[in-house]
C-alpha cells in the first residue's frame, strides 16, 4: 500500500477502504437532498481513492505502464438508495472487493452517514484496452485485490 495522502485519499480499515466527502449545494436537487446521479460521482470517487491507496493509479494505466494502455470501464453497477443526504452532511463512503476475479472485480460499497446507511451498491468493473477489448488484470494487482482490508468477508472468486 502506499502511505501518504491519507487524509485527501482515505485509509484503508479492516474493513476495507473510507472516503470521507462533504455534501455541497452543487450536490443538492430542488428538494435539498442529494440528486441522485450525484451519488455515482461519490461512489466513484471511493472506488478510484480505493485504488489509489492499494497503488493502482489511473493516469500510470493510461500511460501504459503495466504493458499497455488500459482504461477502466463499468460493466454492471445495482444501486439501493436507503435514505437521502442533505447539504453539509459529512459522509463516509466504504469501498471493498466482493469478488475479485483476473479480468472482472465486484466491489461493494455504502454511503453513510455517522451510522445511517444511505447507500449500498455493488459495482462490476474490468479493464480495456485503447481498442476497446477486455484485458485480464495485472498480476501484480490479484495480490493487492486479496490484501487485508481490501477484501470482504465471504468473498467468493469471479472469473
Amino acid at each position: 500500500m502506499i502511505e501518504g495522502n491519507e487524509t485527501l485519499s482515505g485509509r484503508m480499515t479492516d474493513a476495507g477502504h473510507e472516503l470521507l466527502a462533504r455534501v455541497y449545494y452543487a450536490d443538492t436537487d430542488f428538494s435539498g437532498a442529494v440528486y441522485h446521479g450525484r451519488y455515482l460521482e461519490f461512489l466513484e470517487r471511493g472506488r478510484s481513492d480505493f485504488l489509489r491507496v492499494l497503488g493502482v493509479h489511473h493516469t500510470d494505466l493510461q500511460a501504459g505502464h503495466t504493458g499497455e494502455p488500459l482504461f477502466w470501464v463499468v460493466k454492471r453497477m445495482e444501486i439501493d438508495f436507503v435514505a437521502p443526504a442533505r447539504i453539509d452532511d459529512v459522509l463516509t463512503i466504504s469501498t471493498r472487493v466482493a469478488e475479485p476475479g483476473k479480468a472482472r472485480i465486484r466491489m461493494a460499497q455504502e454511503i453513510r452517514r455517522g451510522g445511517a446507511l444511505l447507500i449500498a451498491a455493488t459495482v462490476e468493473a474490468a479493464v480495456i484496452n485503447d481498442a476497446g477489448r477486455p484485458r485480464r488484470f495485472p498480476k501484480e494487482w490479484l495480490a493487492l485485490f486479496a490484501t487485508p482490508g481490501a477484501q470482504a468477508p465471504n468473498s467468493g472468486e469471479m472469473s
